[in-house]
């Protein structure tokens, strides 16, 4: 990763521990993208962009 700060601990620098790649319902699982976490019975979720990351070869 090319990150400088923790995600989970904003105030460490990153160690490329990897702890925030695992899902927020299972910690057991290896984030897929399931969307689990923002699916339910509300009629709307709000979830927190930190950053937006482009794909280069396509600009």
């Amino acid at each position: 990763m090319d990150r400088k700060n923790c995600i989970l601990e904003p105030s460490n620098a990153c160690n490329d521990c990897n702890d925030c790649l695992f899902c927020d319902l299972d910690p057991n699982k290896e984030c897929d993208n399931c969307m689990e976490c923002i699916e339910g019975d509300s009629q709307f979720r709000g979830i927190k962009i930190d950053e937006v990351h482009y794909d280069e070869q396509n600009q």
